[in-house]
């Protein structure tokens, strides 16, 4: 008998199938960040990151390129299981010349496309708010110079649009998703009228009315960012009563949110009210630091929200961290399997009897079992899951990771 089979023997014992947990997980997907690779540099050569976003870290081997971009993606994506896409940025459309970002359109992103129906991916897509000379004072569709806020209310157009292409091309939605980095630094005189002019905003890049057969549309808020200590005009209430109010998804991205708050306790409630619960799982140290995530107990809660829920489909997961100082590859990698870790150790518990016994009243005996499902063979599992998608079940993808870095990231300055 092998490990596997030895492990599934006791879940049965709990009346939990392994192999419907496997067979679930492979097919959520889950969609993975293009910036982690290179730093959120994109490919406008004139760009620097700014508007509350910071890497740190000067590790060798950044991507610089398209070509570059891909092949390291496609290295982590050989030691990440499951159901994979790729999430996107405006700032790497692809042209032969210089395009401000209001002028991008579809074809800018063809290469992408081709890229991920090579690969069978699929793309989501988000406007770049931040690191252009067209933010100012932190400012962008709550500017209250008109100039300013017209320019992006075109970008928010113009993505949009992109993402609607995107969704046609692939035949599967996309997810468009709004975040902008406005704020102030110090305490505001004036809170509504910031909160006025993106409402306006939001409504002029969201007017036309699309299929979400093609775009599934979301705005993200954050709680802080630098330079934006004191005043975020995107807050959570207000993109909450905001999405309710369009029918769109409020995307929750862990992060960012006050390090005390349980954001898996918001996803519940987020389901009652919409169609679709957007994620972004990132983990923060202190503030919004997108550190790469763990399998920690913050992930583990998020993961067991999605599947009590007994409605998986109705997520939209994506990951988004950054860190330059270790290798980017291995960040990918690391991150994402974590992710499916969550969600596979999810799957191995038996929620309708949690459920029922918290519905009895019968708290003694839901605490040992939550205590002893922890003690479960979960490994053995994973494993078995791996080998199933030809991915390797232990950390030997980082002999691998290391030869590639031999041979191509060290040749990179």
């Amino acid at each position: 008998m092998t490990r596997y089979e030895q492990a599934k023997a006791i879940y049965d014992g709990f009346d939990i199938d392994t192999e419907n947990a496997i067979n679930t997980i492979s097919t959520i997907p889950v969609s993975i960040h293009c910036w982690q690779g290179d730093d959120v540099s994109g490919f406008e050569s004139d760009s620097t990151l700014s508007g509350g976003i910071q890497v740190t870290g000067d590790y060798p081997g950044k991507a610089r390129n398209f070509e570059e971009l891909k092949m390291d993606f496609l290295e982590a994506i050989k030691h990440i299981p499951g159901t994979k896409r790729i999430n996107l940025h405006a700032i790497y459309a692809i042209s032969t010349s210089t395009i401000d970002r209001d002028q991008i359109k579809g074809k800018h992103f063809d290469p992408w496309l081709e890229f991920a129906k090579e690969h069978d991916l699929k793309i989501d897509f988000n406007p770049t708010f931040f690191a252009h000379p067209m933010v100012k004072d932190n400012l962008t569709l709550s500017s209250p110079d008109e100039r300013v806020r017209a320019y992006w209310i075109r970008h928010g157009i113009a993505c949009r649009k992109i993402a609607k292409y995107i969704g046609e091309k692939q035949g599967s939605p996309c997810l468009f998703n709004v975040w902008i980095p406005d704020g102030m630094k110090d305490i505001p005189s004036d809170r509504l009228g910031p909160r006025i002019r993106l409402r306006d905003s939001l409504d002029q890049i969201m007017d036309e009315d699309y299929s979400d057969e093609y775009v599934i549309d979301a705005v993200e808020s954050k709680v802080f960012g630098i330079g934006l200590e004191s005043y975020t005009v995107g807050s959570s209430e207000f993109y909450m009563n905001y999405a309710k109010e369009k029918g769109i998804c409020c995307l929750l991205d862990n992060g960012h949110f006050h390090p005390m708050e349980n954001v898996a306790d918001k996803i519940s409630s987020l389901l009652m009210f919409n169609n679709y619960v957007a994620l972004h799982i990132t983990r923060s140290v202190r503030w919004d630091s997108d550190h790469v995530v763990r399998l920690d107990d913050t992930i583990q809660d998020i993961a067991d929200e999605i599947l009590a829920s007994g409605q998986p489909e109705r997520f939209l997961i994506g990951l988004d961290f950054f860190d330059a100082s270790i290798n980017r590859i291995a960040a990918w990698v690391i991150g994402s399997r974590n992710m499916q870790k969550a969600l596979l150790k999810a799957a191995l518990k038996p929620f309708q009897e949690l459920k029922k016994l918290q519905d009895e009243g019968n708290f003694t005996k839901l605490l040992v079992l939550q205590e002893e499902l922890k003690m479960l063979p979960f490994n053995d599992v994973w494993q078995e899951y791996c080998r199933r998608q030809n991915v390797e079940p232990d950390s030997s993808w980082f002999d691998k990771l290391l030869e590639y870095e031999k041979t191509y990231l060290h040749v990179r300055k």
